[in-house]
């Protein structure tokens, strides 16, 4: 639901910007201002010199509304990228095989998957995220691997051992996923 509230809300705010944006085109190239316009004519300024000055002498007022559009101003870009990024499943539905279903916990899975993960041989560090729908999750999996590990036995090892574990335990025919296998670069160091 919140999904939901949420594109609209993006759309009605997306809606009443394309208006006012068209509109501000539209009287700028000469069209008759509408009904609402707040300018008589499209030669009208936004801020007349009475407006623009009248809080001069007062040295708080354009630093406070500098402050206030820059807070503005993060905050949509936070809300933006919030909306933009891929979000962690919270929970995974497992079939108990009663016609019931139990939910279990999506950072509990993640976390159980990664130590699994992370305890095969060559690994030196293992990230696991859970994506999709709780009905059917999928796994981005990082590994950081030793340089004398083999990718494609690492490979065959997390598909064989820590994935097919986490598919049995929580009830799932299919768990998709997506594995980034990374070398541990080591630096040079002088022997004495």
């Amino acid at each position: 639901m919140l999904k939901a509230v949420n594109r609209v809300l993006i759309g009605l705010v997306g809606l009443v910007l394309l208006a006012l944006g068209g509109s501000v085109l539209a009287v700028g190239l000469g069209a008759p201002p509408p009904s609402w316009w707040i300018h008589g004519s499209r030669h009208d300024v936004l801020l007349s010199d009475a407006e623009r000055t009248r809080w001069r002498d007062d040295g708080w007022w354009w630093p406070a509304v500098i402050a206030a559009l820059a807070v503005v101003a993060l905050l949509a870009l936070w809300w933006l990228t919030a909306n933009l990024l891929r979000r962690r499943l919270t929970e995974v539905l497992v079939d108990t095989g009663d016609g019931e279903g139990a939910l279990l916990r999506g950072r509990a899975l993640e976390h159980v998957l990664a130590g699994e993960a992370g305890a095969l041989e060559g690994v030196q560090r293992a990230r696991v995220r859970l994506t999709g729908r709780r009905t059917t999750p999928e796994t981005r999996v990082r590994l950081l691997l030793e340089p004398h590990v083999d990718p494609g036995t690492a490979l065959d090892e997390l598909t064989a051992q820590a994935l097919a574990h986490a598919r049995a335990s929580a009830g799932l025919a299919h768990l998709p996923a997506e594995v980034r296998l990374k070398g541990v670069k080591h630096g040079a160091q002088r022997v004495s």
